[in-house]
């Protein structure tokens, strides 16, 4: 089984990712971002066979396209700035593949728990710097949804490890 000292360093990763735009659309990049969490999150909900974990990781995916949500809502052309980021940067799609996919389910779960954490972070960085409340409160609630992501995998990874055959081994994301 592969360390969690074996995984990449996702603050690395998604900092040279945030580099490629003006600081003014990364929470926009992020909210991509995001919403390839969500993405993944729920390609691991039909990886699993618990119904109670199906349930907990198809929530997070909820969360993640809420906070998508809430940074394109502060963004009011928020689309037309996502597809030219996204044509500028068109490996970001891969991105989820080649973090993840080298790696168990459960350590993809500790990657994610990471990356939440990160996210958590990054909106309350961009909510300390914002003036305006409305966009402050947005941010803040964003960080809180990664945090909720974050307690609840943690909380996953816990009945995981107590009971591991509820994890489809066959089933990889």
């Amino acid at each position: 089984m592969t360390g969690t000292d074996d995984l990449p360093d996702i603050a690395d990763v998604l900092g040279r990712f945030l580099q490629r735009v003006p600081v003014g659309q990364q929470p926009l990049l992020i909210a991509l971002a995001e919403r390839l969490a969500a993405g993944r999150y729920r390609a691991w909900a039909d990886a699993v066979d618990d119904a109670g974990m199906k349930a907990l990781l198809a929530a997070c995916a909820a969360r993640e396209e809420e906070v998508a949500v809430r940074i394109e809502h502060l963004h009011p052309d928020a689309a037309a700035i996502q597809r030219t980021i996204l044509e500028a940067n068109p490996d970001l799609q891969a991105l989820g593949d080649a973090l993840f996919a080298p790696y168990p389910l459960d350590q993809q779960w500790r990657l994610q728990v990471r990356a939440e954490r990160l996210g958590a972070a990054t909106w309350q960085s961009f909510a300390r710097r914002q003036d305006d409340a409305r966009a402050r409160d947005a941010l803040l609630a964003c960080a809180a949804l990664e945090e909720a992501n974050a307690c609840a995998l943690e909380a996953l990874l816990s009945g995981a490890t107590a009971s591991k055959g509820r994890i489809s081994p066959a089933r990889r994301s």
